[in-house]
């Protein structure tokens, strides 16, 4: 059953036949009703309209969609599309519609005192909020940076610092924090250049508008600086990645953990004619297991989200490498192209992964970790223009990424869209950004913050973290020193 939309004297226009289909089963048009004239000079936000309309998905209230073509976004009106692909207008064009991602409207800039090399969220709906159970207190929505200058800091949102950690002389880090992570609503894990990792206990006042940071539980074992950690809040587990390609595996457990390495501690190494003591406030402890799978310095290691037996790490050495934490054993090898710099595990169909590497040639690979040595990359994400340090899975769906790099910008990433790469850009599956996050503090005043993928972005400082939340949205930090928050906004006016 064919129909035709449009202004009066559209009869006269150009029209262009579309045959709509959708791999969402709620978004199912009924049987009939599929195939339509449009305008040919129709884009997103008229498509997106007519199926709205009461004639096909007649819905409630509006949904924002997306519509795919081959794999690639619509992004230009409907004939324009087709001309630039060499598509022809006179046969039925398949359109795939999906549910849009929002566009990162900027929400705050928080002014930090250093580079912030790390953030994580708590929030209701955040790891940690969830892991916290019944002691997260609603309303209780926090950020978490970690800086070059040795401290890490919490912030509620109206951007107050209400927690600050230590100095090195009451139990803090002694130089830069690298990575910090929310445990639960009242543990903090941090590692950085000191080559520790340390456990802090939150406490916030009975007002919520300060807290305290304290020290509790030092972890020694790792010979050089550690780049990266994650946690797992059920088993009270931590995971840490260090620049001499060793993967560390701790406990927060005093009871359980193993002695630390004497020869690790502070003061080991001081003359006896100048040895004092050197005074801890949090007991010293070791690692439950240290393993050096990588040849090169390891940038980022992370637990399965669905069995935390199980770790992912990568490395400058090329490798992705899945461990099996139970026996310490390398279970597979991923190789890739380039020299990796951070790590993010999407769960998909259940309790499935793919793996997104961030790498220094400025690209994302993605990789599924069941796959053989020889099957290595599934997707290649192309756009940025500087090293990829760091990304972050949506909390909203599976087919969604956000990552951070020395470029100055976050994109956003929507893995539904994908074309074929070209002989230059090795071939496989090729997608670009949909959204550019630009740094608010170093954008110009023609910038926009809500770019389109393939736009040219802003000239901003170089970002090194980012996290994404349902509650939050997109946080991320860099050199700027600034703590930014990005969240969606108004879907149906953008076109």
């Amino acid at each position: 059953m064919d129909s035709s939309i449009g202004q009066p004297g559209a009869a006269e226009a150009q029209q262009i036949r579309v045959n709509f289909t959708t791999t969402s089963p709620d978004l199912q048009l009924p049987e009939g009703r599929t195939q339509l004239l449009v305008p040919a000079d129709i884009k997103r936000y008229g498509l997106s309209r007519v199926l709205n309309s009461e004639s096909m998905l007649d819905t409630p209230s509006p949904i924002p969609f997306d519509f795919l073509i081959n794999g690639s976004f619509l992004r230009t009106s409907l004939e324009d599309y087709l001309k630039a692909n060499g598509l022809s207008a006179e046969s039925t064009v398949t359109v795939q519609y999906v549910r849009s991602l929002i566009p990162p409207s900027f929400q705050a800039s928080f002014e930090h005192d250093d580079w912030v090399s790390d953030v994580d969220v708590l929030s209701e709906t955040s790891r940690a909020g969830v892991w916290s159970g019944g002691k997260f207190v609603t309303g209780q929505d926090r950020i978490l940076s970690a800086s070059y200058d040795g401290l890490l800091r919490i912030w509620n949102k109206s951007g107050n610092v209400i927690a600050t950690s230590s100095s090195s002389s009451l139990g803090g880090h002694s130089a830069s924090v690298k990575s910090a992570k929310f445990i639960s609503a009242s543990q903090v894990a941090s590692a950085g250049l000191d080559r520790t990792v340390r456990i802090w206990k939150y406490t916030e006042a009975d007002d919520y508008l300060s807290g305290t940071l304290k020290p509790t539980l030092e972890l020694y074992g790792h010979k050089a600086g550690i780049e990266s950690l994650d946690v797992h809040g059920p088993t009270g587990r931590i995971l840490t990645a260090a620049s001499d390609g060793t993967i560390g595996l701790w406990t927060t457990s005093k009871s359980a953990a193993p002695a630390a390495p004497a020869g690790l501690l502070p003061g080991a190494n001081v003359s006896s004619s100048k040895k004092r003591k050197i005074a801890s406030t949090a007991p010293q402890r070791g690692p439950l297991s240290l393993t050096q799978p990588h040849t090169t310095s390891a940038s980022a290691a992370l637990f399965d989200p669905a069995d935390a037996t199980v770790a992912y790490t990568a490395s400058q050495d090329h490798t992705i490498r899945t461990i099996d934490l139970t026996t310490s054993k390398v279970e597979n090898v991923i190789t890739t192209s380039h020299p990796l710099l951070s790590l993010c595990a999407i769960r998909r169909n259940g309790n499935s992964v793919l793996l997104a590497a961030g790498t220094s040639a400025r690209h994302i690979t993605l990789a599924d970790p069941r796959a053989g040595a020889a099957a290595t990359s599934v997707m290649t994400l192309r756009g940025h223009r500087n090293m990829v340090t760091a990304i972050a899975a949506s909390p909203e769906n599976e087919y969604s990424l956000v990552s951070a790099s020395h470029d100055g910008t976050c994109r956003i990433w929507d893995l539904r869209g994908a074309r074929a790469g070209t002989r230059a850009e090795g071939g496989g599956a090729v997608s670009e950004s949909v959204y550019v996050i630009e740094r608010e503090s170093q954008k110009s005043s023609s910038s926009s913050s809500n770019t389109k993928g393939g736009d040219v972005p802003g000239r901003g400082a170089k970002v090194f973290g980012v996290a994404w939340d349902r509650s939050w949205g997109i946080v991320s930090g860099g050199e700027d020193r600034m703590v930014q928050v990005n969240r969606g906004r108004d879907l149906l006016a953008v076109d």
